[in-house]
This record gives structure tokens, sequence and C-alpha cells, in this order.
């Protein structure tokens, strides 16, 4: 029989102190250092000295960018401000400039206050995080996408910028087809214009055609596609048999007969463009909605008995905008290809608004004693078309699960 133990003759219980609480932030990550926020006061220096050196070197350059061009173009700021009449572009140059340097003061410190704050109670990610983080992974794509946004930035602060009238002809006997230099970086062409000032007006002439062109084909060919897909049947017939008649036409000659039929002009290069863009995301919208219709969350819709519209523009159009993303950015690049093409061949932008396009054309007679004309638009449209396509293909990956490594 064993001994029976008293609870006096037990041991006693270790004294244990209690866990100090962990620090409050986010979970895994160093709440900042008093010496860390005051450097964040020159956004990119908090993130390098927390060893963050891609996220520290673009801010820090894009901060120099911001206060150089500030402090090197401050006599055309105090110009337009002394001016009786405020030009609109330049007013926007201002204002885009004053409004980049708070987004990258505020950017510099969010990741501060991100350290500082009690951590939120843990979600489950949704499909748009999981495609974030993934496309974060890719570095040719954050190159496509940084070079994107360093042009559209360069479009609105072009009248700052550019140090000649992209229109201004100077002695044609003095100032033609000269080399490139430190007064004119691009060179003149054949009547004195720097082709510096018309590169950065014409970025604005193509991005703008291609962005707005783009805009108007994706929005038709997002509500046809979604149309025939969810209504089916006759309507379904129609609208693909008009799209299949549209698709046999060759786009360039079809814009070619239609811009020749008017008089070219940019409005009517952007809505000829926007108008006959917009067949392949018909046909891909068309394919993701003959699966929505079919799932639960459709059939629950219909059994609180909602209406087909409702169904489609709040349900149904919003499911497919991964693949109608992807289709967007892609276009942009195939459409700046498409208006230079139309340009070069004296049917787009016409003389003497520049674009990349009637630039690279005025240089086509003078490519061996002249190369800088035609040369510095063309680079321009390479980097352009390439950087879009590099978003596109990286907004592909992210968003399709099937491609995700």
């Amino acid at each position: 029989m064993p001994a029976t133990v008293t609870p006096e003759q037990l041991p006693p219980e270790p004294i244990t102190q209690p866990a100090e609480a962990a620090p409050a932030g986010v979970p895994g990550r160093r709440p900042a250092t008093r010496t860390e926020v005051l450097l964040s006061v020159v956004p990119g220096l908090g993130h390098l000295v927390r060893g963050e050196w891609v996220p520290g070197m673009i801010l820090l350059l894009l901060w120099g960018f911001t206060l150089s061009l500030a402090f090197l173009t401050r006599a055309k700021i105090a110009a337009i401000f002394t001016a009786r009449r405020l030009p609109v572009d330049a007013l926007v140059a201002v204002v885009t400039l004053a409004v980049t340097a708070l987004l990258l003061w505020g950017w510099a410190f969010r990741d501060l206050a991100t350290r500082s704050r009690r951590p939120r109670r843990m979600h489950g990610d949704s499909q748009w995080s999981i495609a974030a983080r993934h496309f974060r992974k890719n570095r040719l794509a954050i190159a496509g996408l940084v070079v994107m946004l360093l042009l559209y930035l360069v479009t609105l602060v072009t009248p700052l910028i550019a140090p000649f009238d992209p229109a201004e002809q100077g002695n044609i006997i003095l100032s033609r087809y000269l080399a490139p230099s430190l007064q004119h970086l691009m060179g003149t062409d054949k009547f004195g214009r720097d082709i510096f000032s018309r590169v950065l007006y014409g970025a604005r002439i193509s991005l703008s055609i291609g962005f707005i062109a783009v805009g108007i084909s994706i929005t038709l060919g997002t509500l046809i596609g979604a149309f025939a897909g969810y209504f089916g049947g006759i309507v379904d017939s129609i609208l693909m048999r008009f799209t299949d008649m549209m698709l046999s036409f060759p786009r360039l000659v079809l814009l070619i007969v239609v811009i020749a039929l008017f008089e070219p002009s940019i409005y009517i290069v952007v809505i000829v463009l926007g108008l006959t863009g917009w067949m392949g995301t018909a046909r891909l919208v068309r394919g993701e909605v003959l699966s929505l219709r079919e799932r639960e969350f459709v059939q629950a819709a219909r059994a609180l008995g909602m209406g087909d519209w409702r169904i489609i523009f709040r349900h149904v159009i919003p499911n497919t905008m991964a693949p109608v993303i992807v289709s967007a950015t892609l276009g942009i690049g195939q459409t700046i290809l498409t208006e230079a093409s139309l340009s070069f061949l004296g049917l787009g932008v016409q003389a003497p608004t520049p674009s990349w396009g009637n630039m690279v054309a005025d240089g086509r007679d003078a490519l061996i004693n002249a190369w800088w004309i035609a040369t510095f638009p063309g680079i321009a449209i390479v980097l352009t078309v390439v950087a879009f396509n590099l978003l596109g293909d990286g907004l592909r990956d992210a968003l399709d699960p099937r491609l995700r490594t």
C-alpha cells in the first residue's frame, strides 16, 4: 500500500514572474525609434536606416527630384502666380508638384504610424491583397509601374520642365539641325524647334490619347460582353456576331478609312481609336460572365428579387475587373503605337501640335544628317510601350491564380 503524502510534504511551487507585455505595433516588426522618426522628416532616410534599401532609395530619389525641380523652376513658378491670367496647364503643374511632395512625405511617415499603432485583429487575406503581394515580388512589373508613374508625372509638370515653346521657331539659318548640346539637350529640327520640349509636350498628347481611348474601349467592351454573357440567347448572338464583324476588318485599314473621311484632329483620333478597340475586351468579359452567371451568389441575388440590371452592375461586372484591368494596361501601349503609326502617316495629330508619331515622321528625311529628330521620340515610344507591357504582364501573373509562382 503506497504511503500517503500530505499537502505540507509537497515541494513549494516555483514563483513565476508575469510575462512582459509585447510592445505595441505590428507583430514581428520593431517599433520605430526616436532617431528614425527624426530621420523620416527627409523621405527615404528612415527606410535606409532600417535597411530597407529599395523603398528608401526610391523615396530619396523622388524627393530629391521634386525639390530640385521646385528649386530650378522657382522663377517660372513665381511668374505663374504674378501673371494677370493664370495658365491652366502651368497651374496644374504647380499643384502636381506640391501634391507629389506631400504624398512622398506622407509615405515616409506611413510606415512609422504602422509600427506605432496597436496590432489589428487578424482577418483572412482577400484576393486583391494576395494579388498585390505577388505583384510586389515581380521586379520587372514594379519597374514598369515606376516608369509609367514617372511618365505621367512628367506630363503634368511639363510646363515647368520644358525650356522652350514646342511650336516656337528660331532663326532657321542659325538654329536648324543643331546637334544635342547643353542649350538644346536633344537638338533642333529643320524649323529650329527644340526637340526636348517637343518630346515632353508630345508625351502629353500620346499618353492622353492612349489613356482616354482605352477608357472608351474598355467601357464599351465591358458593357457589351456583360450583356451578351448574362442574357444569352438572341442578345448574345446579335452582339457577338457584330463583334466578329468588327474583328474581321483590319484595324489600321479601318482607322485610315474613317479618319480620311473627316478632318484629322485629336478628338477624331481618340474617338476612332476608342470605338475600334473594344472587341477583345468584349469577348474576354463575355467568357467570364458565362461562368459567373451560374455561381451561387448570382442565384442568391435572383432569389432575393434583384433585377437583372442590378445584378449585372452590382455583382457580375465587379467580379470581371481582374482581366479587364490587365487588358486595359496592355491596351494603352498598343494604342500609343497605333496613334504613332497614324501620326507617322499624316492621319493623326496634325502639325504644329507635337506627338511622338509626327516627330518621327519629321525626322525620316534626315536620318543620316540629323538622327536625333527621329531617334529621341522613337526611344520614348519604345520605353513607354515596354513599361506598359511589363506592367500588364505583372498584373496578369498576379491576378491569375494559375500563373502565380
